[in-house]
This record gives structure tokens, sequence and C-alpha cells, in this order.
């Protein structure tokens, strides 16, 4: 019952701090921007102005669906954010860069995160199934859990080692739009608010997997008792 009552409480804070931010998006994005600037116009000032010429902003199908692609050194807007004149659209759009200005100055905990994802990417691929087999070899044998909590507490690492990548790119994009006259004192308020509240789903997600992680690790050392 342990890990159902775990997934379940996380299931309902993720929902509702899903719901929170897109609440705050749609209340932020019907707001418009004093300055006029659109999402894809701040992510190339924001890029420019560090000095980043080999990265392209595009526009990609969605909600929410803003992401920096180190791979191929894109910015990608969701549609509702680049040609949007909104402070929820300044949040992201600079945002988005400030990873890219991770990524330019080879910031340490970027740098860790994506030499993790080779190995992540096997993790979870075969995760789920190790640990089932481990559960139902329990009494037998507590060698699959044991791999199985390994690779779930590789997961978990790298859910925590997201929040600081996270952090760190929404405080680079707030102190850049905030003194470069992107937004207005009231536009920051509301750009800071929503960036708050999608790190927040990071947040949920890092301690949803460090309790589950807590629970399959306490079925191994009870086995070992």
């Amino acid at each position: 019952m342990g890990i159902y009552v775990i997934v379940i409480v996380f299931m309902l804070a993720s929902m509702w701090v899903s719901w929170r931010l897109k609440s705050k998006f749609k209340k932020y994005s019907e707001i418009p921007l004093q300055s006029g600037y659109t999402g894809r116009e701040i992510a190339e000032m924001m890029l420019a102005d560090h000095g980043i010429t080999d990265v392209r902003v595009i526009s990609v199908a969605g909600r929410l669906t803003d992401h920096y692609n180190p791979a191929d050194k894109t910015v990608n807007l969701s549609e509702y954010v680049y040609e949007a004149r909104s402070a929820a659209a300044a949040a992201v759009s600079a945002h988005e860069c400030g990873h890219a200005v991770q990524h330019a100055k080879a910031y340490s905990f970027l740098k860790f995160r994506s030499a993790m994802v080779p190995a992540l990417s096997i993790a979870s691929r075969y995760m789920q199934w190790i640990i089932l087999i481990g559960i139902f070899m329990l009494q037998t044998t507590p060698i699959p859990l044991a791999i199985g909590v390994g690779l779930f507490a590789l997961t978990t690492l790298f859910s925590f080692v997201t929040l600081p990548v996270e952090f760190d790119a929404s405080k680079r994009a707030l102190a850049w739009i905030g003194t470069n006259n992107i937004v207005n004192k009231q536009e920051y308020a509301m750009s800071k608010d929503a960036l708050k509240w999608a790190a927040m789903t990071y947040v949920v997600a890092a301690l949803g997997s460090l309790a589950t992680l807590l629970y399959y690790a306490s079925l191994l050392l009870g086995r070992r008792d």
C-alpha cells in the first residue's frame, strides 16, 4: 500500500501545481507587454546581448512545449510564446535563453546533467521492469531489486540536478529582462511568479522521485533484515 499512497499524494500535488502553472500562464498571457516585444524578439535580444550567435530561435507546436535543445542549439518557443507580447512570453522566452547562456558558459550543473543523459536513457528503459521482477523475487534474492533501486537512484539524482539548472536559468532570465527595459515593475513581478510555478513542477517531480526511491530502498533493507 505504501507505494500507492506515495504515487497518489505526489500525483495530486503534481496536478495541483500543473493547474496553478497553467492558470498563471493564462492570466499573464492576457496582459499586453508595455514594451511591445514578442517572445521571439526577446529571445533574440537576450542571445545577442550575451554574444551568442550560433543559437536559432524557432517556433514549435503546442502549449508549454518551450525548451532549449543543446544538441542542435535551438531555443524552441511554443506558438503561444513565439509571437506573443505578454509578461508570460517574456518570462518563458528569457528562461529558455537562460539555458542557452548556461550552455555557452559551460555551467557545471548543466554539463553534469547532460553527461547523465545517455545512462539515464538506458536506465529508464529497463528500470520499472527490473524493480517489478525484484519485488516478486525479493524472498528469493535481493539482487534484482538492488539493481532496480540503483537505477532509480540515478533517475532521482537527475531530478535533483535539474533543480539548480532550472533555478539558475530563471535567475538569469529575470536579471536580464529586469535590467534591459523588457518589462516594467508590475510585469517583472508577473514574470517572476510564472517562473516560480514552472520551477515548482520540477520540485514536486524531484520530491516524488525521492519518496519512491526511499520506499523501494525500505523494501530492500527490510528483506536484508
